[in-house]
């Protein structure tokens, strides 16, 4: 998954009324937040603590009335465990698993963990159900299209062929009863599209032991965690305008994936690219802006990675979607309009604010 740099000149704000009258809104809703009875009692986080994981913000949350030791101590070790998991796994870390398998994998078999061996499986699937547009192999590509970010040029056609010979996921063997690697070409493994969602899966494993006795928040990026039964609501903000939310998923449990985040949009040539790469083809995927997904389950993988779902399309991603118990998805396509999926059986409600703007100030 390639993410794009976020140019403020894209967010509609650009007319001097637009920014008056939305820097006024601004000041009021900043004196609600302040002014008693202005915000819902027991909706304000009673405990932050915040760091920076796998490249994108990390922040823990609590509500009601926690020990803040017991917080803290709660905070910490789920970080670390995040932590971990970017030291051994991510493409990044000079001394990762990931790192090891790209430099020596190609001449010999490479040990690896369990943990290792299940999310590369897992990687492998959704190359064969994207048919190839979702790769963990995609390396070749990402200076191009940061180059492309940055100079606002479109790069070369032959280019982007060259980057493509050197990327696919056939090139990667794998023996899961010796537990081992093995590249028969020169590719480079980076398996960042899932350690996100892995990262809440084992979050929610240390809550589930832990048991607070509070309920608790967790962000990574644009992906959200929660534990512990409370109104919480995720607001899916608009693909163009930060300022304005489209609307709200409102649930008691669960987790939302999203292929949004601040870094949306690049233009180059006059033309907004999405963020997101379909691997067969090297280039951005067409008529998209974004997609966040509710799933009500986090336990045993019971999830997919929005970026997969992403490169499939809408049909296709909507079609199996709607084959997992409990799913809710809302994708914005390329022209800013938001289609929806919510399953029969969905304990999450899609609502629509009449203030969108004040909505999106007073945050998520």
């Amino acid at each position: 998954m390639w993410s794009g740099i976020w140019f403020p000149e894209l967010v509609s704000l650009n007319r001097t009324g637009t920014v008056l009258m939305k820097t006024t809104l601004l000041a009021i809703a900043a004196l609600m937040l302040i002014t008693p009875g202005c915000a819902r009692r027991g909706s304000r986080a009673t405990y932050t603590q915040k760091t920076f994981v796998l490249s994108v913000p990390a922040v823990f949350r609590t509500y009601g009335e926690p020990d803040k030791t017991q917080a803290k101590a709660l905070a910490d070790e789920i970080f670390a465990e995040w932590n971990r998991i970017s030291d051994e796994l991510s493409y990044s870390s000079p001394y990762s698993l990931t790192t090891v398998v790209n430099k020596k994998a190609v001449t010999e078999w490479v040990p690896v963990t369990d943990e290792f061996m299940r999310l590369l499986l897992l990687a492998l699937d959704y190359h064969k159900l994207t048919g190839g547009a979702f790769d963990i192999t995609f390396a070749p590509l990402w200076p191009l299209w940061k180059e492309a970010a940055s100079s606002r040029r479109l790069p070369h056609k032959d280019d982007i062929q060259k980057a493509l010979e050197g990327i696919g996921s056939q090139y990667i063997q794998v023996d899961v009863v010796k537990r081992q690697v093995r590249l028969t070409k020169q590719v480079q493994v980076n398996m960042g599209g899932l350690l996100r969602g892995y990262c809440f899966e084992r979050a929610y494993k240390i809550l589930k032991e832990r048991k607070p006795a509070f309920p608790v928040q967790l962000r990574l990026g644009g992906n959200m965690l929660v534990y512990g039964q409370r109104d919480w609501q995720y607001r899916v903000p608009h693909p163009t305008d930060r300022m304005t939310i489209l609307g709200r998923y409102m649930f008691k449990d669960g987790m939302v994936m999203s292929s949004a985040g601040r870094d949306i949009f690049v233009e180059i040539e006059g033309k907004l690219y999405s963020h997101i790469l379909d691997l067969r083809t090297g280039y951005p995927v067409q008529d998209f802006s974004s997609l966040t997904v509710y799933f009500p389950g986090v336990e045993n993988s019971d999830f997919l990675s929005s970026a997969a779902l992403s490169v499939l399309g809408r049909d296709k991603a909507f079609a199996l979607l709607g084959k997992m118990k409990g799913a809710a998805a809302v994708w914005v396509d390329g022209a800013g309009k938001a289609h929806y999926l919510t399953n029969p059986d969905s304990p999450a409600k899609w609502d629509e604010p009449k203030n969108d703007f004040l909505g999106g100030m007073l945050g998520n």
